[in-house]
């Protein structure tokens, strides 16, 4: 399908790109475009201007400071994927960065415009929350750092304010001998989770444990995290996934068949870092 029509304008700056998402009736932001380009065609999204702020250079790098692991929001998945600073921090980032979509996606998807997007099958969100992210945001008022579990809202939902634009994503580094996965079922065609589970576990026993793709947005599972870190096997760990959460049903799985994997899957990331 074909697009309606829309304004494009290349901002230089965040600080551009703000006042021109303010000034705009209705404008979005573009980024890599893998997400929103698709929406555009299907005429799922109407935007009047489109603002490119893929030329930003404040948005992009990948650092560690003061044990801080910083990606910029307009990095890439590849960038990320072969990133030496991320690999060595938390490899598991890495791992899921390389899994994402095909050569094309990851070549030109950004970690930032998936997580803007927010679609609760995407692996971003799930891998930022085992790993215990913020999401550094600016917009009119200034600049504001969110929790990853305060950032998704709901289906395709985010704290985003119209005028928002993801700058940073930060990462506390963990302890040493800190392990970390991601297991994902996947939909062979997009890629994208069907279901899939991140997983963390520091040497104190500390675990972290997120889904993608299980229900309307992606989430910590507190109740695995819980047994996870009070040293039951994880077969007994991963039969609590998804408890009391409202679970998707579509025609890839149905709500049963996403309970199962919740739990398959749960236990393979489990014993990988166990």
């Amino acid at each position: 399908m074909i697009p309606h029509s829309f304004d494009y304008k290349r901002a230089s700056s965040v600080e551009e790109a703000i006042e021109i998402l303010q000034n705009g009736s209705y404008a979005k932001v573009l980024g890599g475009g893998h997400s929103l380009v698709p929406a555009l065609k299907l005429r799922l999204n109407a935007p009047e201007t489109l603002v490119d702020v893929t030329r930003i250079e404040s948005l992009k790098g990948i650092a560690i400071e003061d044990g801080t692991l910083i990606i910029g929001a307009a990095n890439t998945h590849h960038e990320i994927a072969t990133s030496a600073e991320v690999r060595n921090s938390l490899s598991f980032l890495a791992d899921g960065a390389s899994a994402i979509g095909d050569v094309q996606v990851r070549n030109k998807g950004t970690i930032g415009g998936s997580i803007a997007h927010a679609d609760p099958s995407a692996d971003w969100p799930a891998l930022l929350l085992a790993a215990n992210a913020q999401i550094v945001i600016q917009g009119a008022d200034g600049t504001k750092t969110v929790a990853t579990q305060d950032f998704f809202t709901g289906f395709f939902s985010t704290v985003l304010e119209e005028s928002d634009i993801i700058t940073q994503i930060r990462i506390p580094i963990p302890p040493e001998g800190t392990k970390s996965t991601y297991q994902k079922f996947v939909q062979p065609a997009s890629r994208f989770a069907i279901v899939g589970c991140a997983a963390v576990k520091e040497p104190s026993g500390a675990t972290r444990v997120a889904f993608a793709g299980v229900s309307d947005y992606a989430f910590r599972d507190e109740a695995v995290e819980s047994a996870s870190s009070a040293g039951v096997s994880a077969e007994e760990a991963a039969a609590k996934a998804a408890e009391g959460v409202s679970i998707m049903s579509d025609h890839y799985a149905s709500e049963d068949y996403r309970k199962h994997l919740a739990k398959v899957y749960a236990r393979r990331a489990l014993v990988e870092v166990s």
